[in-house]
C-alpha cells in the first residue's frame, strides 16, 4: 500500500464523518421519525442502513459511469449538484405535507367536550377524541408502511457531493483496486456515522420525560424534516 492510497483513504474516512456530521440531513429524519412513528430498534437500523447504502451507492454508480466513459469531472459536479435540490425539495415537499398531517392527527387526538341535551331538560357532557375511530388506524398503518420508503428515496436521490471529485478520480488514476478501497471506506465511515448518531441521540431522548409533546410528535417530526429541507436549500447544510 503506497503512501498516495494511504492519504486518499485516511482523506475517505475523514470526509465521509466531517460530512455526515455536519450534514443534520443525514440523521435527524431517521431520528424524528423514528421517534413518532414508535419504530422498533430493529426497523430504525435497517431504514437507517438501508437509505444510507442508497445514499452512497446513488453516487458511487454516477462515478463509475463517468470513469468508465471518462466524463469531465465538472459535469459530474454539475448533476450532483442538481441532485441535491432535487433532493432537497423532497425533504421540503416531505416535510410541510407530514407536519400538516401532524397538526391533524393531533387536534383530532385532542379530547374535546359535547354538551347533550334530553327532552325533559336535562343536560349533560361527556369528553371523547375522534383518533379512536376505526379509519384512524387505518391511516396510521399506511403512513407506517409508507414513510420508511419515501425517506429510502429521498436518500437515493441525495448526493455525497465530495465523494466524485475528491476520491474517485483520483483513486481511479491509481488503480481500480485502488477506487475499491477508497470509496468502500467513504460509504463505511458514511452510513456508520449515520446510524452511530441516530441510535445514540434515540437513546437520550428516550431517558426524557416526553409525554407532554407525544401528541405533536409527528407534526414536531415533519418540522424538523422541513427545516432540513430549508437548511440544503438556502444554507448549504
Amino acid at each position: 500500500m503506497n503512501n498516495e492510497l494511504i492519504i486518499l483513504i485516511f482523506t475517505a474516512i475523514s470526509i465521509g464523518f466531517i460530512h455526515t456530521l455536519l450534514g443534520p440531513d443525514h440523521y435527524l429524519p431517521f431520528i424524528v421519525m423514528a421517534k413518532s412513528g414508535k419504530w422498533s430498534n430493529q426497523k430504525t437500523f435497517w431504514v437507517t442502513i438501508l437509505s444510507g447504502i442508497g445514499h452512497v451507492g446513488s453516487s458511487v454508480i454516477i462515478g463509475l459511469i463517468g470513469i468508465a466513459f471518462g466524463i469531465a469531472v465538472h459535469k459530474l459536479e454539475l448533476f450532483e449538484s442538481s441532485r441535491g435540490n432535487i433532493a432537497a425539495w423532497f425533504f421540503i415537499a416531505f416535510g410541510l405535507v407530514y407536519t400538516i398531517w401532524g397538526i391533524r392527527k393531533a387536534r383530532k387526538k385532542k379530547p374535546h367536550t359535547h354538551f347533550h341535551y334530553h327532552p325533559d331538560g336535562h343536560a349533560h357532557t361527556h369528553t371523547h377524541s375522534h383518533l379512536l375511530g376505526h379509519t384512524h388506524i387505518h391511516d396510521d398503518q399506511k403512513s407506517a408502511k409508507l414513510t420508511p420508503w419515501i425517506l429510502f428515496t429521498i436518500f437515493v436521490l441525495g448526493p455525497c457531493e465530495p465523494l466524485i471529485p475528491i476520491l474517485m478520480y483520483p483513486a481511479a488514476k491509481a488503480s481500480y483496486s485502488s477506487l475499491f478501497i477508497v470509496t468502500a471506506s467513504f460509504g463505511l465511515v458514511t452510513i456508520a456515522t449515520m446510524t452511530s448518531i441516530v441510535f445514540l441521540t434515540i437513546f437520550g431522548l428516550n431517558k426524557l420525560n416526553l409525554k407532554r409533546i407525544e401528541p405533536y410528535s409527528h407534526a414536531l417530526a415533519g418540522g424538523t424534516i422541513l427545516l432540513s429541507g430549508l437548511g440544503m436549500v438556502f444554507l448549504g447544510l
